[in-house]
Order: structure tokens, then sequence, then C-alpha cells
């Protein structure tokens, strides 16, 4: 059956920044398909309840505690994965933040931690997770962009610029893997109604401005990202690479 294409049983799925928002989302959609999946955040308690939340719905997920920038960390948890029987079939590279403030008063300081978390971390996750990929001629990269790889707002600058590297980035990771039957995607969200978001939507100026802007004339919901996640992570996108999908209500479309 087609649907078969979709069913992720056996496969195990590390996703980065899935201790809330959209990373949980995706996380909990990729267990739910039949995935195996390993959360991670650098809050030790958040990460715990969150494996604590999922797993009370009879999914198969655990955490794994590390900071995505401490590329020390991050190949120690990754050959531990391997060394336990679990390689890493499916990434997720979830793990992000953001900054707001116009350029000119922007600090170098915050503009090397956007850049480090949002850009730096997805290379180096997915580059001590590929290595085990590439042994094992298989493996589906995921990377999360944003609205913002293409388009720019203001006081949103370095984010912008960290999200359209994570594109470029995404593009040269497939260049480099598809050879190895690795198939490396991105996802860009427009904007979806979180915890971090809700302040956004309470802002009447902001939720007027940006439902006009969305030809869905709405905010986006977490669980409408799960079908594109599952997907880039399924044999249905097995010739699938190097391409961003943009869930985002319309915007991109619109002028």
């Amino acid at each position: 059956m087609s649907t078969q294409l979709f069913d992720l049983t056996g496969k195990t799925a590390l996703l980065t920044g899935s201790s809330s928002g959209l990373g949980f989302a995706m996380a909990r959609g990729l267990a739910e398909a039949g995935a195996s999946v390993i959360l991670n955040g650098r809050n030790k308690e958040k990460l715990h309840l969150a494996v604590e939340e999922l797993s009370e719905q009879g999914l198969d997920v655990r955490g794994a505690a590390f900071d995505v920038t401490d590329e020390s960390a991050v190949e120690q948890n990754i050959k531990g994965m391997s060394l336990t029987g679990d390689p890493i079939d499916i990434l997720v590279n979830c793990a992000g933040i953001i900054r707001r403030q116009p350029l000119e008063e922007f600090s170098l300081e915050d503009w090397q931690k956007v850049i480090e978390i949002n850009l730096s971390g997805v290379f180096i996750v997915s580059k001590h997770v590929a290595k085990n990929m590439i042994q094992r001629e298989s493996g589906k990269i995921i990377n999360i962009c944003s609205l913002m790889s293409e388009v720019g707002r203001n006081t949103t600058g370095a984010y912008a610029a960290s999200k359209g590297g994570v594109k470029m980035l995404t593009k040269a990771m497939a260049v480099e893997w598809a050879e190895h039957n690795i198939q490396v995607n991105g996802i860009g969200p427009g904007y979806f109604l979180t915890e971090l978001t809700q302040p956004l939507a309470e802002d009447e100026a902001f939720d007027s401005w940006l439902k006009n802007r969305t030809p869905a004339n709405r905010w986006g919901k977490p669980d409408e990202l799960i079908g594109t996640a599952v997907y880039l992570s399924s044999d249905a996108s097995n010739f699938v690479n190097g391409q961003i999908i943009y869930v985002d209500g319309g915007i991109l479309a619109a002028i």
C-alpha cells in the first residue's frame, strides 16, 4: 500500500531543540509514525517533562541533553547512540533562537550567538550524524529553515542571515552526501502559534498584520508541520534532495 511509504517503524530519529514548540510537535508526529525518537534540549528538567509527556501517550521516546554548539558533547552523544545500537536514521535540526533589534544597534555578542546556534549548530550535529549515515549508505536530514531564508523583516537581521545560511548549507549537504543515499532537505515554517509567539498573537496590530499578509488568514498550528516532517523522513522522499518546503499558509506566494 502507498501509505507504507510513510511508515517510520524501525527508524531512529533525533530532533534537536525538541523539548517544546515546533520541535516537540514534530517529535510527536515522527513517533506516531513509528519512529523511535530522541528528544534534545539544553534544559534537563524541561527535556525530562517533554519525554514524560510523550511516553505517557505510549510513544517510544527518550531524551539526550546537550548543547548543539558544543562539538565535544555532540560527538560524545552521537557516538553513544551508535554504540548502543541506535544509529540515527533521521536527523531534524530544530534548535534555534532569535534576537530582535535594529542592525545598527545589534551587539556582536548577540550576532555571534544567533549564528552559532542557528547555523553552526546545524553544521556540527549534521557533521557527526552524517559520518555514520555515510558508512551505512542511508539517512535523512531535515534542517528547519524559515520564511526568512527567503525574505527579511525589520529587527531580525541576524536571524535572517542565519536562516539564509541554513538554506544554502542544506543544499551543500545534499550535493555532497546524495551519493551516499542521504537526502538532505529543509522545512521553512511560516508564523506558527506557539508559547514563544503567543505575545505576538496577543499584539492586536501584529496579529492583524500577519493575518492580512497570510493568504490563509490565520496562524499556523504546530501539528501542521508533522505531515511535511514525516514525508521528508520517509521512503516517500527518497529522490527528493536539496529542497526547502515552505509551510507558510501562502505568504511567499503573495505580494
